[in-house]
């Protein structure tokens, strides 16, 4: 790159790639959120969490947080808030689930590569904010309020 070559990011691509990580975090939170809905059942998640010495009732504050904040992030309402409250879930996957398993996710158990990225995905997204095509930028109630980039 030379001197006289503009440095400054396109804020096209910003709000481009900003869309790209929304709705990825947005679909892997709403996919782990039905998992635990639909295939291992809430009673088998709060099973899951009691096993580890969690309270039961966190499985179900998870799985709600999972599918809705899957959703507020794919429709563009509050990234930075959502991918901010979202963390403490991967945290709790990270270092009470995969931690001892390695660090590769194909390890028996899964290791914890794909918390601890999914973690570093979310900031991205917290520092990001909504992106193109975010439902909240649309809305004049939402634009208004920090739900809006």
């Amino acid at each position: 790159m030379t001197a006289t070559q503009n440095t400054q990011p396109n804020t096209q691509n910003v709000a481009y790639a900003a869309l790209v990580t929304r709705l990825s975090l947005g679909v892997m939170y709403l996919a782990h959120g039905l998992l635990k809905l639909l295939v291992f059942t809430p009673a088998g998640t709060a099973q899951f969490f009691e096993s580890l010495g969690l309270p039961g009732f966190f499985a179900y504050l998870t799985i709600l947080a999972e599918i809705g904040g899957g959703l507020l992030l794919i429709a563009g309402i509050g990234t930075r808030l959502v991918s901010a409250a979202l963390i403490p879930a991967l945290l709790g996957a990270l270092f009470l689930v995969h931690a001892d398993k390695g660090w590769l996710f194909s390890a028996p158990g899964g290791g914890w590569e794909y918390p601890a990225f999914l973690i570093a995905t979310s900031v991205v997204a917290v520092l990001l904010g909504n992106g193109a095509y975010a439902l909240a930028d649309r809305l004049p109630v939402l634009r208004e309020t920090k739900l809006a980039s």
